[in-house]
């Protein structure tokens, strides 16, 4: 996002927290999507492939909470701490300009 539109819309300080969320909530689709074709895999070889797939995405998944959790975008250790950054980004995106 350039400078501009990102001061125009106020996400210049959330863009990378938005992204990484996305991307957490993504790798998080992905890996039940992995586990449920596992569940229904008919032969040894697909059975093997999907869960090396499935392994991938979990190291993934943990790749980004560990980014998040550095950068301060995740607390999940701390559950008031995230509700209220869950809140504040609630609030800043109702009070993005429509």
């Amino acid at each position: 996002m350039n400078t501009t539109m990102s001061n125009m819309t106020g996400m210049n300080a959330m863009t990378d927290q938005v992204i990484a969320s996305d991307l957490l909530i993504s790798a998080k689709s992905g890996i039940k999507n992995y586990a449920a074709a596992l569940s229904e895999a008919a032969t040894p070889e697909v059975r093997n492939i999907l869960c090396d797939q499935l392994n991938k995405a979990v190291s993934l998944h943990e790749q980004i909470f560990n980014y998040m959790k550095v950068n301060g975008y995740y607390n999940a250790y701390d559950p008031d701490q995230q509700i209220q950054m869950d809140i504040q980004n609630a609030d800043k995106a109702l009070s993005l300009p429509i």
